[in-house]
């Protein structure tokens, strides 16, 4: 591992286990913002250190300082040499920015076990970075004395959000006096909800009203939160080795846009270019993976990879057709050649009907 790259892991790990103290320790005063603040920078960290590591680059071309949160999330998730990210792990690593953002600059309450949620999954998701790019185990890199975050896990972001949203519609009730604390309260559901939906991670205080106005007058949560409402918790082991990840319910309400739109979040940007993403021909696929042009095709025919926009896209320049495919095609032929006979999916694709 390069030495920039090493350095930076082991501060990504340092503000990872001060924010698991942080969230563990019995006083609640500064405990919210030092959390989401220290996990924000152990992630920021931890990418920096996996782009190198993968052989990115964290600074452009005769800048002072290396690249920010966001353009870290963009490489690892859509530079085609560099990708570690999947789509729904974005969304988690942008809900805790946002969040993080919030509680830094302004107001931001979040109730325990919301605040568990996003915890928790982030250890998750810091887990599985570590274990796809370092090939290690976050276990031995912590204290033995370090409990991952809580023993007692509420898994359910629906069911946090209609507890959440009932508490807010109460403190709304009581007057003028909790209108700010419920205010706080609602900027928190929102940040998370807009980062689901690749929107703007910061609502305005317009935005803020008009939720606290639906609310006050009956409207359901599931209406307001469509983000939330797409999306699932999955659940795996129990106590210290849970194992929180956010999984698509029906599809995540995600929009393209041009890069520098307003308002746009890194995985509501559209590939500004997209021949960058699909970088591969059919030839060169064949090189990586060690097989026969003819024979290649066959895999691809065989994995149905021209049917996943992921792997496969054709272009138009002029009047030609140009077939390009992604790294992570090579990823997924090299896997199913594993367990795969080539020679009988090449008779079989001879033998094809269509």
């Amino acid at each position: 591992m390069k030495k920039e790259a090493r350095l930076l892991l082991e501060k990504a790990i340092d503000s990872l286990i001060i924010s698991i103290e942080h969230f563990n320790r019995p006083s609640d005063r500064g405990r919210v913002p030092t959390v989401l603040i220290m996990l924000d920078h152990a992630f920021e960290m931890l990418l920096k250190a996996a782009i190198l590591h993968k052989g990115g680059r964290i600074r452009e071309k005769r800048a002072p300082q290396t690249i920010g949160f966001d353009a870290c999330v963009r490489k690892a998730l859509s530079n085609a040499d560099i990708k570690f990210l999947t789509l729904e792990q974005a969304l988690q690593l942008q809900t805790i920015n946002g969040l993080r953002d919030a509680a830094q600059h302004h107001l931001v309450k979040i109730s325990e076990q919301h605040f568990y949620i996003h915890a928790q999954g982030g250890l998750t998701l810091y887990r599985d970075i570590m274990s796809k790019v370092f090939s290690k185990d976050l276990k031995t890199e912590l204290p033995e004395r370090v409990l991952p975050i809580s023993t007692t896990p509420p898994t359910d972001l629906v069911t946090v959000f209609d507890n959440d949203v009932k508490e807010i519609r109460k403190l709304l009730g009581s007057g003028q006096r909790r209108r700010v604390e419920a205010t706080a309260k609602l900027r928190s559901l929102a940040i998370v909800d807009a980062a689901l939906r690749g929107e703007r991670l910061q609502p305005s205080r317009g935005q803020l009203a008009k939720l606290a106005g639906a609310i006050a007058n009956g409207t359901k949560w599931h209406k307001l939160f469509l983000g939330v409402a797409s999306v699932n918790m999955t659940a795996t082991g129990n106590g210290p080795s849970l194992d929180l990840r956010i999984s698509k319910k029906e599809g995540i309400p995600i929009h393209l846009v041009p890069e520098g739109t307003q308002g746009a979040t890194v995985v509501g940007v559209k590939r500004v270019n997209e021949l960058g993403y699909y970088s591969l021909g059919r030839n060169q696929v064949a090189q990586k993976i060690g097989l026969s042009g003819p024979k290649t095709t066959a895999m691809i025919w065989h994995l149905k990879l021209r049917d996943n926009i992921e792997y496969f896209k054709e272009f138009k320049i002029g009047a030609s057709y140009f077939a390009r495919y992604s790294s992570k095609t090579v990823e997924a032929i090299k896997k199913a050649l594993q367990n795969a006979n080539i020679d009988k999916i090449w008779n079989a694709y001879k033998h094809r009907s269509n």
